[in-house]
């Protein structure tokens, strides 16, 4: 399993947490951005820097893509191409994107910018908060007790 993160928009504090966790289990984090960041040293946790452009990031999230990996990331239609193509999607808030959930949230995304499209202040995210990382991390170290509970292992080498 290899974990995806969509670093562009990503709270700092999410990565940090990340970090931590490629260490602690040697997984894989990729951050994939379309500008140049900044990793720990480890032989875990590397970042790619793609070109500047609409959704560049998130095409290069889905071609590295593998069936059962995690893409951490706030962006819907990348977490519903994510779910097309067999990989797991939690946003940073500590909810998980499902087959369920994802229409649903893609209609209320195209509502929200149709209206803001309309002139009309739909306001923005919370921000984000204390208990929005404890969620992210709880649902996080949930998900890596169920795949490594499944069988299937956590670790995997760098392509």
């Amino acid at each position: 399993m290899q974990i995806y993160v969509d670093a562009d928009a990503c709270p700092a504090v999410i990565k940090e947490i990340l970090y931590r966790v490629a260490e602690r289990l040697q997984l894989n984090v990729t951050l994939v951005a379309n500008q140049l960041m900044r990793v720990p040293a480890s032989r875990f946790v590397r970042s790619v820097q793609v070109p500047s452009g609409p959704d560049v990031a998130d095409a290069e999230i889905v071609r590295l893509l593998s069936p059962g990996d995690l893409v951490v990331t706030g962006d819907i239609p990348l977490a519903s191409d994510v779910l097309e193509k067999g990989g797991y999607a939690l946003n940073p808030r500590g909810e998980f994107y499902t087959n369920d959930n994802i229409a649903q949230m893609l209609t209320m995304r195209k509502f929200m910018d149709e209206l803001r499209g309309s002139g009309v202040d739909t306001g923005g995210p919370a921000p984000f908060s204390q208990a929005d990382r404890q969620s992210f991390a709880n649902a996080l170290d949930r998900h890596l007790a169920r795949y490594a509970k499944l069988g299937e292992g956590l670790r995997r080498p760098l392509e």
